[in-house]
């Protein structure tokens, strides 16, 4: 099973958000805050060679000198799946021998950036993610809705509560 970057994201929101993704039923072209996260992206760092594809399974925003990762977001609403995104794709490239000295959270909105590391046990918390991922995407039903203030942003929302 390919785990994508967004996969690994969603993993820290919604378990049935998670699901709704692996299981093709994708409503993010449809939300607005997901179009202007799209745009941020785009238009953010226009110097960069940006949107690097690797083994077909992750998409980088950018990487500067192969040293330096950087993932840009539109918020720090949920932190801790960024944090840990960039973390994975630490990981996912010394899986592949591409040692990346370090992860950058780009907020351009913000005019923030916040540093990430690969720290010790960060590889078995990762490993435990991917397991727990790859049971929620073989469940034959959806997850239960998490009803959480964050649901209201979601570009799922009607598809869970209406």
């Amino acid at each position: 099973m390919r785990i994508t970057g967004t996969m690994f994201y969603y993993y820290f929101v919604c378990a049935r958000k998670l699901w709704c993704f692996y299981n093709n039923i994708r409503l993010e072209n449809e939300s607005d805050r997901v179009l202007l996260g799209k745009l941020i992206d785009e238009t953010a760092y226009g110097r960069e060679h940006k949107h690097i594809m690797i083994d077909e399974t992750v998409n980088l925003d950018f990487i500067k000198d192969w040293k330096v990762l950087h993932e840009v977001k539109k918020s720090k609403s949920i932190e801790e799946a960024s944090i840990w995104q960039v973390k994975y794709y630490l990981y996912f490239l010394n899986q592949r021998g591409i040692q990346i000295e370090k992860g950058i959270l780009d907020y351009p909105k913000l005019k923030k950036r916040e540093e990430i590391f690969f720290q010790e046990g960060d590889s078995e918390k990762i490993e435990e993610i991917i397991s727990g991922i790859e049971r929620i995407v073989s469940q034959e039903k959806m997850p239960p809705l998490i009803d959480s203030k964050i649901c209201k942003n979601c570009a799922y929302y009607e598809y869970c509560y209406v």
